[in-house]
Order: structure tokens, then sequence, then C-alpha cells
């Protein structure tokens, strides 16, 4: 009886274990895009929004699933500044909308902004902090993740 009970629990295991692995959360979106912005100019970041909500809506409209990150580092960093960026209103709105969009922001750049001007610089809450907005494409880059430069 015991061997039947252990058999019924590995069973159970196995059985949630590939119901888990099905779930769409846990498998990776079919297409993965990565935006890479480093120029402090709303034109230029207005364009990286565009091509992501484009981006996003073209794989929704026939049925894939699609994950889109932009990556700002350098004067591109003002982009996801509390204080300096000029779209942060469409920012908050997209990342509401769009689930699967996400922003990255350099450590480093952000260091050395803070350092240079003698405070702590505050990012926007959509924006996720890596430690080097260069390394992060590269390693999205090496994922698999297409590369986009507006």
């Amino acid at each position: 009886m015991t061997r039947l009970v252990a058999l019924g629990i590995f069973a159970a295991l196995a059985l949630a274990a590939v119901s888990i692995g099905a779930s769409p959360l846990a498998q990776a979106a079919d297409n993965r895009v990565a935006i890479h912005v480093d120029e402090n100019d709303p034109a230029k970041m207005t364009l990286a929004l565009n091509n992501a909500a484009n981006v996003i809506k073209y794989y929704e409209s026939i049925g894939e699933t699609v994950e889109v990150r932009i990556v700002a580092y350098g004067p591109g960093l003002h982009m996801l500044r509390e204080d300096t960026s000029p779209v942060r209103d469409r920012i908050g709105a997209m990342s509401l909308e769009l689930p699967d969009l996400s922003f990255a922001a350099c450590g480093n750049t952000h260091s050395a902004m803070s350092r240079n001007e003698g405070r702590e610089i505050g990012l926007l809450s959509e924006a996720e902090m890596v430690a080097s907005g260069v390394v992060e494409l590269i390693e999205l880059q090496q994922q698999g993740w297409a590369y986009v430069r507006p």
C-alpha cells in the first residue's frame, strides 16, 4: 500500500510540474526585442516608444507573444529620470497598457549622474536599475533578443 501511495504522490507531482511548465508565464515569449536609447533627445525616445508599441501591436495581431525592453544609458537616462523625462506620462500609460514592455536604466550612468549632481537621482517607477546598460544589451542579444536602435 505504501508503494501505491508513493506512486500516486509521484504522479501528482509530475502532473503538477507539467501543468506549471505549460503555463504561459513559465514560457519565454515567441519574440523578444531590445531597444537602445543613449541620447537625451525626446524625439528619439518618442521613436523608441512608437517602435515598442508597433512591435507589440504587430505580434499580437498575428497571435504571437513578444517582450520589448527599452534600455537607457548615458545621456539617454534622462528619459527615465523623474525630474527630466519629457515622456514620463507616456511611459506610465504605456506600462499600464502593455505589460510586456519594460524599461532598464543603467546603474553606471545613474551613479555618475548622482555623483555629478551631488544628490541621488530619482528614476521613474517603471524603470528597473541594471548594473550596466551596455552589458544589459549585450546579455539580451546573447540570449537571442533582437536589437533595435531608433
